[in-house]
């Protein structure tokens, strides 16, 4: 007979063997109400697990499901104890045909630095900021608003006055933006956003063998192109992010061709996923609550503080994932070597404990910086700053051409399954003449 949670978890703690899947089946298998791949909203099971089991093994995921705000960060700050090491591993193991088709295609990618550890994380990060600079931003701001105020042009030129935000507005700008940073020809933007919707799906999806395989081949060309990124920076220099770390190899910087291009692999893709969902769910989360949407209209200047507090009620990134290098505690839950941890960061923030109401949505909340979605530690998001300056403009830019906008009548918005990436199949919006 399978032990109690509670004791199973005691044994643990004493060194035992615990069944997990026992303790699972034990607990009622519910997992109170935790679904690791339905992001509709998954507030009210993040509520009840912070409740009843904020450190809760989930056999689905072989991952322990790590739900408020203390514990997530204190994981996200122990970076000695809880390694970032598998927070690129697939989340569902690759068949043996994505494997071939990755392993035939020279598919060698490394995370760019989310996955490192130090030293290693240390000396490339180190590198990289220096190319990651605040200068390149502002240089930047000009064309972000140029390209905000023609999408938003070419989206309101639609005569029954509906559009879709998320397609039509929020899509491209990241996009374009990192491209131009890392010296990419903008034409681009769609083949590397079907190269970014693979690897989200291949990473943190949950596919089967047949439906990994269109993403492998995806993930082959991708790879093949950051490549090339570093081969013709070698060759032709320039005045963008990877030709100024090839230029830093000159200058006594030590970082190698294969990490460069697994910068660009992760910045290719992190650099915009996350900011146009984050763009979408600014105007997704502002237009649902009109009244919030009015202040930001009578007062632009609240817009940054709005960023914030859309960062912590409906972050883009929920959840991310750490190993444990030894046999340790979180929350007081015994924790084995080799486990695998899920930093739940939505759950973290609307953690009652850390946010007064955390479950109402307030700009003027004046702790909404706290919020745990740019991670926490060595680890916390480089371009954290290019996000939410382009989230400001987004958002400015919106305000100016259409402050009435609203969301379409009857909009009912779903999200991609996903175990870390909540992100809006689409924002309906419509506005008056």
């Amino acid at each position: 007979m399978a032990l109690p949670p509670t004791e199973a978890r005691a044994a643990a703690a004493a060194g035992c063997p615990v069944d997990h899947e026992a303790m699972a089946r034990a607990a009622g298998g519910a997992h109170h109400g935790y679904e690791p791949f339905d992001l509709k909203d998954p507030f009210p099971a993040y509520a009840e697990l912070r409740r009843a089991e904020p450190v809760m093994y989930d056999e689905r995921i072989d991952c322990w499901v790590v739900t408020r705000y203390a514990d997530v960060k204190s994981t996200f700050e122990n970076w000695e104890t809880f390694s970032s090491e598998n927070a690129q591993a697939p989340v569902r193991e690759r068949g043996p045909e994505a494997s071939r088709i990755m392993t035939e295609g020279g598919f060698t990618a490394y995370s760019g630095l989310s996955a490192r550890i130090p030293p290693e994380h240390t000396r490339i990060r180190a590198i990289a900021q220096r190319a990651f600079t605040p200068r390149r931003f502002k240089a930047l701001e000009p064309t972000i608003r140029e390209n905000t105020r023609r999408a938003l042009a070419e989206m309101l030129a639609n005569p029954d006055r509906t559009g879709d935000f998320f397609a039509q507005v929020a899509y491209d700008i990241p996009t374009i933006t990192i491209l131009t940073l890392l010296g990419v020809d903008t034409a681009q933007v769609p083949t590397y956003k079907r190269w970014s919707d693979s690897r989200a799906a291949m990473t943190w999806g949950n596919l089967d063998d047949e439906e990994q395989v269109p993403h492998a081949h995806n993930l082959v060309e991708y790879w093949q192109e950051c490549i090339a990124l570093v081969t013709r920076a070698h060759a032709d220099g320039g005045d963008d992010l990877i030709a100024d770390l090839v230029a830093a190899q000159g200058e006594g910087s030590e970082i190698t061709d294969h990490e460069i291009a697994s910068l660009a692999y992760s910045l290719l893709f992190a650099g915009h996923e996350t900011t146009t969902t984050l763009i979408a769910n600014c105007i997704r989360v502002l237009l649902s609550h009109r009244a919030q949407w009015e202040q930001l209209v009578e007062d632009p200047t609240r817009i940054a503080a709005a960023v914030d507090e859309v960062l912590r009620y409906s972050g883009s990134i929920v959840a991310w994932r750490r190993k444990a290098l030894a046999d340790t505690e979180i929350g007081g839950v015994a924790i084995p070597e080799g486990a695998n941890i899920l930093l739940v960061m939505g759950s973290a923030n609307r953690d009652e404990a850390v946010f007064e109401a955390p479950e109402v949505f307030d700009i003027s909340r004046t702790d909404a910086r706290n919020h745990l979605s740019f991670g926490f530690g060595i680890h916390y998001c480089l371009g954290n700053m290019l996000a939410k300056l382009q989230a400001k403009i987004a958002l400015e830019e919106t305000i100016a051409a259409v402050p009435g906008l609203r969301l379409a009548d009857g909009a009912d918005i779903d999200f991609r399954e996903n175990l870390s990436f909540r992100v809006p199949l689409s924002v309906p919006v419509a506005w008056e003449a």
